[in-house]
Order: structure tokens, then C-alpha cells, then sequence
């Protein structure tokens, strides 16, 4: 996309941002910036399981926030010089922990953004704590990290557990599924998903015939998958709390060993736009879930989209948009603060109402840092009912800010 085509539609997105400056703009004269210039990281997947969902693309939103942050305040920017520095953590908690010290260390990093794998997130916000530098969590979704494991320098973005369990698991039991078998990847993500997706099953009057671990990536699911309909009493829904490639190995096989016809229906935990574009509509024609953002539900997202699309080729999953949000408010909290300093960053954010793209009815939390918006209770079109592509999703129902996430963690001392 041409540049004057992406800064052209800035206003279209960068008008939305309300109560986030934390003040008037800086001039670049009175800015008091760490080598003069500001680095965003971006820590993910490149290469692995979750690099479709996020990876380099997620690179990409956050250079598009960057573009929208100098659009929006032209020369009264605190700085021209804000450059991305991205690596791939493998989805390994050890890897994730050193190259989150070198890109705060070695590449000069002011905060990190996205970082998929609770496991991962975790060593991240250890790093974060330590060295405090400020990381915007996306993609992991672990609630220890707004629990025991919170700290001043780590904010809770897009989604977790809960957001997804309240949502899906509940919902999904109210409506007449009663008996459960959970499978789950046996990490810190798919450990919390269980036992979050677990309480709210029986909250809601259901009951758990069963749940497996499963190994972390794996490409064969037959061993839970054939287990399932053996229980006893056999389960109305199987419960996958896999995501990501691993989440499109298991559907295929559960198609394949045609469970739906057998009586056990299926329910995803966390599923993102190219899950579904991998396994195609009518894989999951009738599946719900609980999704974060989508990128056609009303107009201005779809103008981000269409801008995103430009750049990279695809249409956005939620974890592009939040971190293009997540991004560009940490810009707005540096302009407002007129220092990249993280103490004076983080008093710029904490207590925030914003209404961005991907931020409806948002709010950063002062005590645990959660940041909380609407979420949206989903379902896959069959193909019959696709009229353009990457449009597979009808929105059931807006889950209100205060009801979609937990309340603040007694376990959180910030």
C-alpha cells in the first residue's frame, strides 16, 4: 500500500482514540527520551505454530500504529526517530526470557509487545519486572499474569481464560451441553484454559465425564479424540483448548473420525480468523466461540482491515488489532508524559477509559492491570452463508467490558 493511502484513512482510525493523551502534545524540544528515539519490540512466534495468527503481520500493525501516532501529531510528535525490533521466542519459555533481555538490553527496546505462549509471557513478565521496561501482553492468555504473577510494568491486552471460559463455556453449557471432555495442551495456557473452562462448565449446572493433557506442538490428536465417545456417560461436547496449528490438526480429525456424527459435538476454547481460513467454514459451520475483535462487525473496523489488507495481503485476526491498539496508546501515554520513563508512562495509563479499534468500552485497570473492552460471542457461517472471503463470522451477542473479564485478583499485589 502506497504510504499517502494508509495516512490518508488515519483519521478514520485515529480520531476514535478518546482519554489517552494524559495531556497536551510534547514538542520534540521538551521530549526526554532514552537515546533520544523510541524502539516498540515485538516478541511472537515467526515461524511456528502461531505465526498465522500473529508472527511478522504483527510487526506490521505495530509499524502501522507507528505511522498513525506521527500522521496524528505531525510536528508536535515528541519524536520522529521510533523504530520495531522484532524476534522469534519458538514458543520456548527459555528462549522467550533471553531475547526479551536482549531487546530491552542489546536492541534498546522501551517495551514489548504481543508474546503468544503463557508459559513464554510469564518469563517476559519476569523480564519486564526486572529490567522495568514496560510489555504489553497479547497473545498469552494465562490470568496469572493479572494474579500472583502482575507487576507494575506488565499490561494484560486482548483476551484470556476467563474472557474465553465466561463466554464459551458457560454460554455453550446453558444451551444444553451438560457433559464435557476437555483435551488441552499441556502448558500454563492450556492448564489455566482447563481449569477456567472447567468452573464455568459447572457454574453453569454441567459436569466434566473427563479432560486429557495433550503434548505441546503435536500433530496427533487420535489417541483423546477416539477416547471420547467411549466415556461414560459419553460427553454432549469435546472441549479443545488447542490453538493455533494445533487447533487445525485437531478439527481434521474430528472430522475424519466423524465424532459429530457419533453424538459428541465440538466446542473451541480459542480459535482466531486463520484457523478458520485454514480449515475452511464448513469444518466449524455452527461452531461458537468467544472472540475478542473481529474485523467485519461495523464499519471502522473494516477500515482497518481494509488498510491492513493493503499491507500484508490478509484481512486481521484480533491479535493484529491489538497490537496496532496496544502500540499506538503506549505512543499516546509518551506523548502525554513527554518521557519514555516506564514509571512516568505507567501513570499515564493506569486508569484509562479509551474507545479505539479494538478497544470498545476499554479500560486499563490501576490494580491488576487487566485491560478490559467488550468481547463478542461468535459463530462460523456455513460456506452457503459466505458472501466474500474471510467474512466467516455472525456475532451472537456483545459481552459487556465488566462482565467479559474477572474481577481484580485478591492473588495481584501490584
Amino acid at each position: 500500500m502506497r504510504r499517502t493511502t494508509g495516512l490518508a484513512a488515519v483519521s478514520a482510525v485515529t480520531m476514535l482514540i478518546a482519554g489517552c493523551g494524559g495531556g497536551g502534545p510534547q514538542s520534540s524540544g521538551d521530549s526526554k527520551l532514552t537515546d533520544d528515539k523510541i524502539v516498540l519490540g515485538v516478541l511472537n512466534d515467526q515461524s511456528g505454530v502461531y505465526s498465522e495468527l500473529s508472527g511478522k503481520n504483527s510487526v506490521k500493525a505495530v509499524e502501522m500504529a507507528i505511522a498513525d501516532f506521527k500522521a496524528k501529531h505531525g510536528d508536535q510528535a515528541i519524536t520522529d526517530n521510533i523504530s520495531v525490533e522484532f524476534a522469534d521466542h519458538q514458543n520456548k519459555p527459555d528462549i522467550a526470557n533471553n531475547r526479551a533481555a536482549e531487546l530491552y538490553d542489546r536492541k534498546g527496546a522501551d517495551v514489548i509487545f504481543d508474546v503468544p505462549t503463557s508459559s513464554a509471557a510469564l518469563k517476559v513478565a519476569d523480564v519486564s519486572k526486572a529490567k522495568k521496561k514496560l510489555y504489553f501482553n497479547i497473545t498469552g492468555a494465562t490470568t496469572e499474569l493479572t494474579g500472583k504473577a502482575c507487576n507494575k510494568y506488565t499490561f494484560h491486552y486482548a483476551y484470556d481464560t476467563y474472557m474465553l471460559a465466561n463466554g464459551t463455556g458457560r454460554t455453550v453449557t446453558e444451551q444444553g451441553a451438560k457433559n464435557w471432555y476437555i483435551v488441552y495442551p499441556d502448558y500454563a495456557f492450556g492448564q489455566d484454559m482447563e481449569k477456567s473452562f472447567s468452573a464455568a462448565v459447572q457454574a453453569a449446572g454441567g459436569t466434566i465425564v473427563g479432560k486429557d493433557p495433550t503434548p505441546f506442538p503435536n500433530d496427533n490428536f487420535s489417541t483423546f479424540l477416539l477416547k471420547a465417545p467411549t466415556l461414560n456417560p459419553k460427553p454432549d461436547v469435546l472441549g479443545t483448548m488447542q490453538a493455533g496449528a494445533d487447533l487445525v490438526n485437531l478439527v481434521k480429525q474430528y472430522n475424519e473420525f466423524k465424532l459429530r456424527d457419533k453424538g459428541v459435538s465440538l466446542s473451541v476454547g480459542l480459535m482466531f480468523l486463520t484457523d478458520i481460513h485454514s480449515l475452511t467454514p464448513d469444518a466449524l459451520a455452527g461452531t461458537t466461540y468467544t472472540d475478542a475483535w473481529y474485523w467485519n462487525f461495523d464499519q471502522k473496523n473494516r477500515e482497518f482491515a481494509d488498510r491492513f489488507q493493503q499491507e500484508t495481503g490478509t484481512r486481521p485476526t484480533f491479535a493484529h488489532a491489538a497490537n496496532y491498539s496496544a502500540a499506538f496508546q503506549y505512543l499516546e501515554a509518551v506523548q502525554g508524559a513527554g518521557t519514555d520513563d516506564a514509571d512516568k508512562v505507567v501513570e499515564q495509563l493506569e486508569g484509562k477509559t479509551i474507545e479505539d479499534v479494538f478497544l470498545r468500552n476499554g479500560k486499563i485497570r490501576a490494580e491488576d492491570h487487566r485491560v478490559i473492552h467488550d468481547a463478542y460471542l461468535a459463530e462460523v457461517k456455513p460456506a452457503a452463508e459466505v458472501t466474500e472471503p474471510w467474512d466467516y463470522v455472525k456475532i451472537l451477542k456483545t459481552i459487556p467490558a465488566e462482565e467479559a473479564f474477572r474481577t481484580p485478583s485478591a492473588d495481584c499485589k501490584m
